[in-house]
C-alpha cells in the first residue's frame, strides 16, 4: 500500500519545486511512475483475501481494480489538462495539479481504507479537491450554481451514514471492515433498523448517482474542466459503488424487501436518462447522462446480492471508468477547437480530423457495450442476474440497451459524419499528447477482453 501513498505524497514537493519549464513533463512522469508501480497490486498471491501493511490500510481484490484505476488516472487527467491550463499563472498551474494529486491520495485512502469511519472521512475529503477545481476552472458562470448542487447533494446523503456508521460502532463495538465481514449478522428487524438500512445506503446511492438524486451529475460534469469530469465519472462515481459493496455485507436480512424500490428506481433510471441522452444538444450532458444510465445498472447488480451481480457490477465499473472518461477527453478535444458543446456547431469533423474519429468511434462502440469488452461482459452478469431475480426485468433492461446503441450512434453521427460547416474549416491540427491519452484510455479496456479476471479476482 505504502510503496503506492508515499510516492503520491513526493508529488507534493516535486510539483511546487520543479522549475516552470518542467512542471508539467516532471508531474506526468510521476504519477505515470506511481500508475506503473500500482499495477504490482494486479498480482494476488495473499490467501486470505486482505493484503495488508498495517491494520487501517490493505487490500483486497474487490478494492485493488479501483485503486489501479484511481492511479492510472491521474497522469491522464494531467495529460489531458496541459492545454487548457497553461495560459495560467504558473503558481496556479501548480494548484491545479496539486488539487489532482491530493485527489488521488484522498482515494488511495478511501479504497484502502479497512476500517469504514476512514473510508467516511476520506468518502467526504475528495469533496473539497473537485468542488474546487468544479468553481475554479469550469468553463461558465454556471459553475457555482453547479459547484453547490455537488457538495449539497452529497452532504445530505451523507450525514445520515454518519449517524448510521456510530450506531453501528455503538452496536458492535467496531468498524473494521476485517472483523465485520467475517462475523455474526447483526439481528435486524425492527422499523428503526429499516431507517438505519437507508440511512447506510443512501450516501452511496446519491454518490452513484441513483435515477432521482442523480440531478447534481450531468451540472457538475458540464460545468467542470477535463480532468474534473474525467476524474468525477472514472472514479468518484465508483465510491458509491464500491462503499455500497462494503456495506451490503453487513445490511444482509433487511435487503431482501427494503432493496426492492431502489432496483425498480436504478431500472427505471436506464429508461429514462437513456431517453434524455436522445434528445441532448450538448455534448458534455450526453456523456454525463449516459453515466447516470451505466451506473443504474450497476446499482442494480449490487442490490440483488448475488456473486454474478457483484462481478458484473465491478467489471462495469471499471470498463465504465475508462471508457466515459475517454469520452470526456474526446469531447473536451473537439470543445477546444470549436469552443463550443452544441453538438450542432461541432459536427462534420471526421472530414478534418479523421484518426479522431477512429477514437470516437472505439468509445462509442465500447459505450454501447460491443461484444468482446468487458462493458458487456459486466452488463450481460448484471442483467442475467436480474432477469433471475424476476423476468419482468428484462423487458427495462432490453429496452436500455437499445436506447444505449441508439444515443451512442447518435452521438457518433452528429460529431462525425456529415459535411463540415464552413465555420470550423480552419481548426488547430491533434496534438500527438491527445493521441497518447486516447491510446492510454482505450487501451486498457481492449486488453482486459485477454485477461479479465484481473477485475473479478475476489470471487475465486
Amino acid at each position: 500500500m505504502l510503496k503506492v501513498l508515499i510516492p503520491t505524497l513526493m508529488l507534493f514537493p516535486t510539483i511546487w519545486l520543479s522549475s516552470p519549464k518542467w512542471l508539467w513533463p516532471t508531474a506526468t512522469a510521476q504519477s505515470l511512475l506511481i500508475a506503473f508501480i500500482s499495477l504490482v497490486w494486479l498480482k494476488w498471491t495473499s490467501e486470505t483475501g486482505w493484503s495488508a501493511t498495517n491494520m487501517y490500510l490493505a487490500t483486497d481484490p474487490l478494492s485493488t481494480p479501483l485503486l489501479v484505476l484511481t492511479c492510472w488516472l491521474l497522469p491522464l487527467m494531467i495529460l489531458a489538462s496541459q492545454n487548457h491550463i497553461h495560459p495560467d499563472p504558473i503558481s496556479r498551474q501548480r494548484l491545479y495539479i496539486t488539487l489532482l494529486a491530493s485527489l488521488q491520495t484522498f482515494l488511495i485512502m478511501a479504497f484502502g481504507a479497512t476500517e469504514i469511519i476512514m473510508f467516511y472521512i476520506m468518502f467526504e475529503a475528495t469533496l473539497i479537491p473537485t468542488l474546487i477545481i468544479i468553481t475554479r476552472w469550469g468553463n461558465q458562470t454556471e459553475r457555482l450554481n453547479a459547484g453547490t448542487y455537488f457538495l449539497f447533494y452529497t452532504l445530505a446523503g451523507s450525514l445520515p451514514l454518519l449517524v448510521a456508521l456510530l450506531l453501528l460502532q455503538q452496536t458492535t463495538g467496531t468498524l473494521s471492515m476485517l472483523i465485520l465481514q467475517y462475523s455474526q449478522p447483526l439481528t435486524l428487524n425492527s422499523w428503526g433498523h429499516s431507517i438505519w438500512w437507508a440511512g447506510c445506503l443512501i450516501a452511496f446511492l446519491v454518490k452513484m448517482p441513483l435515477y432521482g438524486v442523480h440531478l447534481w451529475l450531468p451540472k457538475a460534469h458540464v460545468e467542470a474542466p477535463v480532468a474534473g469530469s474525467m476524474v468525477l465519472a472514472a472514479v468518484l462515481l465508483k465510491l458509491g459503488g464500491y462503499g455500497m459493496m462494503r456495506m451490503m455485507v453487513m445490511l444482509d436480512p433487511l435487503s431482501k424487501e427494503l432493496a426492492y424500490p431502489f432496483i425498480i428506481l436504478a431500472l427505471w433510471g436506464i429508461l429514462m436518462t437513456g431517453s434524455v441522452c436522445l434528445r441532448q444538444t450538448d455534448l458534455k450532458s450526453l456523456i454525463a447522462y449516459s453515466s447516470v444510465s451505466h451506473m443504474g445498472l450497476v446499482a442494480g447488480g449490487i442490490l440483488i446480492q448475488t456473486p454474478w451481480g457483484f462481478t458484473g457490477a465491478i467489471i462495469l465499473m471499471i470498463a465504465h471508468g475508462l471508457v466515459s472518461s475517454a469520452l470526456f477527453c474526446l469531447a473536451n478535444t473537439a470543445y477546444e477547437r470549436t469552443h463550443s458543446r452544441t453538438m450542432m456547431l461541432a459536427r462534420g469533423l471526421q472530414m478534418i480530423f479523421p484518426l479522431t474519429a477512429v477514437w470516437w468511434f472505439v468509445a462509442n462502440l465500447a459505450n454501447l457495450a460491443l461484444p468482446p469488452l468487458p462493458n458487456l461482459m459486466g452488463e450481460i452478469m448484471i442483467i442475467t442476474t436480474l432477469f433471475n431475480w424476476s423476468p419482468w426485468t428484462i423487458m427495462l433492461t432490453g429496452m436500455g440497451t437499445l436506447i444505449t446503441a441508439a444515443y451512442s450512434l447518435y452521438l457518433f453521427l452528429m460529431t462525425q459524419r456529415g459535411p463540415a460547416p464552413n465555420h470550423i474549416k480552419g481548426l488547430s491540427p491533434f496534438h500527438t499528447r491527445e493521441h497518447l491519452l486516447m491510446v492510454l484510455h482505450l487501451l486498457p479496456v481492449i486488453l482486459l477482453v485477454a485477461k479479465p479476471e484481473l477485475m473479478w479476482g475476489w470471487c475465486h
